[in-house]
Order: structure tokens, then sequence, then C-alpha cells
């Protein structure tokens, strides 16, 4: 007794073989919650307009490179000052006028001001005045020899200053390396002048005067403003390097020609 229907054999190749054009790979997109359009005008048209979109952008921080205004994390205990915003020429200026405060230190020392060219130092007056001497001394100097002068003027006044500031520092001193730097180069003001004045000098008896009156100057304030190395004891060793840089840069200042 048969209880189902048997096939024949063309019914169950039938049966077996796949639609046409299928494949098995065809996405349905006979979904309830995500339908799907066909069209080819859906095809074409773009997945929104993003020039309404709002993008939120954090505000911007704005601050101090240092400590703030009330917290004296300036140079020297004065406010820190913000240069960000500031425009080239103002802060150009500023620095410019830094430097001619410090010149007048070293033109009028006072106990009062002694200190303020330790504590706000910078590097920019020695340099300025370091290019001014090995300038005005390349200026004379015989002819093909104004780049030696000039390098050999360079290299004292920097090895120099470094050497005394070294000095004191093995002998005990508490000044930080480049306040010592910066009161040494800012007192070559007066040996620049002298060396500027004797461009137009040829007699050596008025040469001898002018240098020796800007050689005494020069370690005048620099002692003043090396006052405070608390070297007790050997102060006299701190001393003599800076009077025999000083009286070499004066002694090539005075052997050098004049314009005229």
């Amino acid at each position: 007794m048969s209880y189902g229907t048997q096939a024949t054999p063309g019914t169950a190749s039938s049966a077996a073989r796949p639609p046409p054009n299928y494949s098995p790979y065809d996405f349905n997109p006979s979904f309830d919650d995500a339908p799907f359009e066909t069209s080819a005008q859906s095809q074409h048209q773009p997945l929104g307009d993003l020039s309404s979109v709002t993008i939120p952008v954090t505000p911007m921080v704005a601050g101090h490179m240092g400590g703030g205004a009330s917290g004296g994390g300036g140079i020297g205990g004065r406010p820190a000052l913000d240069t960000l915003d500031e425009p080239v020429w103002h802060t150009v200026k500023r620095d410019l006028l830094s430097i001619w405060a410090k010149l007048q230190q070293v033109l009028y020392p006072r106990k009062d001001n002694k200190s303020n060219i330790l504590k706000d130092w910078d590097l920019w007056g020695p340099l300025l005045l370091c290019l001014v001497l090995s300038l005005r001394l390349s200026l004379t100097a015989e002819d093909g020899q104004a780049p030696a002068v000039f390098t050999a003027i360079f290299v004292i006044v920097w090895a120099g200053a470094g050497a005394v500031t070294l000095n004191s520092k093995l002998l005990g001193g508490t000044v930080s390396f480049f306040q010592s730097v910066c009161a040494i180069g800012y007192c070559l003001f007066p040996l620049v002048i002298a060396s500027l004045v004797c461009t137009f000098i040829p007699l050596v008896l008025v040469r001898i005067i002018v240098v020796g009156v800007g050689f005494a100057w020069a370690v005048y304030a620099s002692i003043g403003f090396l006052a405070d190395l608390n070297l007790d004891k050997r102060r006299a060793l701190a001393v003599y390097p800076i009077v025999l840089f000083y009286f070499v840069l004066g002694w090539l200042i005075l052997i050098s020609k004049s314009l005229f």
C-alpha cells in the first residue's frame, strides 16, 4: 500500500533544479524595519544635504606663557606677559627698551639697581655690543684681515665671558651662569663707546686716556653688578679674571687704527 505520491524521475529533477536567474547572493529587500528603495531615482538621490549640518567647535583657550599676573611668574618677579597675540614691532620695541635700560644701569651704576640686570637677564644686549665691537675693530684692520679680526674679537668676548663666569662658579659664586654672562656682556658698553671714539682720534695719548676711562668704567660696573657672589676672602680671585678680560679688549682697541 502506498501512503504518498511517488514522484516520477522528471518531477524529481524539476523540483531539485533552481529557478531561472537565481543567484545565492541575491539580496531580499523585504524587511519590515528597514525598507529599501529600488527605483532609479532613489539610486541617484544624495544621502543628505550636508550644508545645513552644524559641527560644534570647542572655543580656544587663551592664557599666558608662564605664571599669571597675580602669581608673579614673570622674570625677576614681574608678571609674565602674553606675547602670543602681540604685534612683532611691540615685542621688538619692548626688548630694545629693556636693553637701553640695562645700558643706562651700566653707565650710571648704583647700588639700588644692581640687581635688576641680574634678575631680568638677557643675551641680546651682550650680543649687540659684541657685534658692534667686532665690526668696529675689523673696519680699521689691515687689508685681508678683517674677517680674522672680526672672528677673533667675537670669540674673545664670548669665551672670555664664559671663562670669567666659570671661574666665579668654581669659587662658589651664587650668581647663575647666564646672569654673570649677561652682566659681563653689558659692562662692555664703556669699551664699545671708547672704541667708537678712537675711530676718529689718531693721537696715541688721547686714545690712552679714552681707553683707560672706558676700561676703568667697565671694571667698576662689572664688580658692582657681581658684588653678590658671596666669595668672602676669595673675591680677588674672581675680580682678577674680570680685570684681565677687559684689559685685553682695551689693549686691542688701543692698538687699532683710526680712520684718519
